[in-house]
């Protein structure tokens, strides 16, 4: 059992019943956050990269739960400098940890955190196995043929894909990439927080009607099982 909660923006809470993960937890100044972060409870914490609202309170909820962020080297780096506990690993390096094994991916943006842009390496997706099923989230990216491969690779169960163009994928390209992951679920992600990013889930799912991958709309607060 896997079941993913979306909590606004990119920020995704999965658990499999005994293990609770979070996904680029942005929180804190996230306008479409429902939950606040100091009442967030997970045991890992994964970062896709160090943009603001991606890295968000991870290093605040590492050190509340004493839970471990797992991200690029580089940003893994830079958590540990700032007092959290984690675990560094780069694109296309795996490893099993006691909730599941993740997988890091290709993702096509940038990374960089802290007022002063500091380094934090490149940026990744995550494959994560966790609970019998398998979930993608790319990060914030732009469409990369690759995805082909991702989905050749992984039998996909859900996939998170950004939808709100400027910054990643609009909906055009996000639809190709379902075309190439070929995910049994699918839910919108990184769309309204803000005017540049004000796209149209509902587009989307039109563009998808009658593939094999059901697309699932969401609200923050709101969750869906794999």
């Amino acid at each position: 059992m896997l079941k993913a909660t979306y909590l606004g923006h990119s920020c995704v809470m999965a658990t499999d019943g005994q293990y609770s993960i979070i996904i680029d937890p942005f929180l804190t100044g996230n306008p479409q956050a429902t939950v606040k972060a100091e009442d967030i409870k997970v045991d890992y914490i994964l970062v896709t990269h160090g943009h603001s609202d991606h890295l968000g309170d991870a290093v605040s909820i590492s050190k509340r739960c004493n839970a471990t962020i797992i991200a690029p080297n580089e940003l893994a780096v830079y958590v540990s400098k700032q007092g959290a506990k984690a675990h560094n690993m780069h694109i296309g390096g795996a490893y099993n940890f006691p909730f599941g094994r993740v997988k890091l991916t290709i993702a096509h943006h940038g990374s960089a955190a802290g007022d002063g842009l500091e380094y934090t390496g490149n940026p990744c997706g995550f494959v994560i196995t966790m609970g019998g099923k398998t979930m993608y989230h790319p990060g914030d990216t732009g469409l990369f043929l690759d995805m082909k491969l991702i989905g050749q690779l992984n039998k996909i169960h859900l996939a998170f894909l950004p939808i709100g163009d400027n910054f990643t994928m609009g909906v055009e390209d996000a639809v190709m990439a379902v075309d190439f992951l070929k995910p049994k679920k699918v839910v919108p992600i990184h769309y309204r927080t803000w005017p540049v990013i004000d796209a149209e889930p509902k587009e989307f799912a039109a563009k998808l009607k009658g593939k094999k991958t059901k697309v699932v709309i969401i609200n923050p607060g709101e969750s869906v099982e794999a």
